[in-house]
């Protein structure tokens, strides 16, 4: 992490705690509220009602992910699916949900994953992403086998691209219009 790292972080059952956020990981039974209506699991979570408003690209993303991803990889490995779902990332003060967060999966043979996420676009420019990136960076490494998270952006992103820089994340290179990222332990 970076130096000056300003944030405590706990992790209290599946949730991690910032000074500004909650990151809750949604379980299988979580996103399959999440599947069939977003209001059923913010009541559930007793959470206040959001109104994000989501790039239609990351709306479409989000939703093959948890087709194709959280659901599936949820079920099949169900004590390891905080490296396998969304976390929701939630404003302390208000108790909203203004975005997510998540590990491409369970580190591979070389202690690797990948990071991805979103925030609301009526939240942005608040910190709030570089502080869960941050957050949930620390939580990943708290973990042995985890050596190293990587993460990638569009080069037409550049707000994504000093999220990555802020949290410590370096750029390891470029491919067409993707800019790649590496953060080691």
């Amino acid at each position: 992490m970076p130096n000056g790292y300003k944030y405590i972080t706990l992790f209290i059952m599946n949730t991690v705690i910032t000074a500004r956020l909650k990151l809750i990981s949604l379980t299988h039974e979580h996103l399959l509220l999440t599947q069939k209506e977003r209001a059923k699991l913010e009541k559930y979570l007793g959470l206040n009602p959001s109104a994000m408003i989501i790039d239609p690209l990351f709306k479409t993303e989000m939703d093959a992910a948890l087709l194709n991803f959280w659901l599936p990889n949820t079920y099949a490995y169900p004590d390891l699916y905080h490296w396998y779902t969304n976390w929701q990332i939630v404003v302390k003060s208000t108790n909203t949900i203004i975005g997510s967060i998540g590990f491409g999966g369970y580190p591979d043979d070389y202690g690797e994953t990948t990071i991805g996420y979103m925030v609301d676009q009526q939240h942005q420019s608040q910190g709030y992403a570089t502080e869960a990136l941050q957050a949930l960076s620390r939580w990943g490494f708290s973990f042995s086998m985890l050596k190293a998270i990587a993460a990638d952006t569009k080069t037409d992103n550049p707000a994504s691209k000093q999220v990555l820089l802020k949290a410590g994340f370096r750029q390891t290179h470029t491919v067409k219009n993707a800019l790649y990222f590496k953060l080691k332990k």
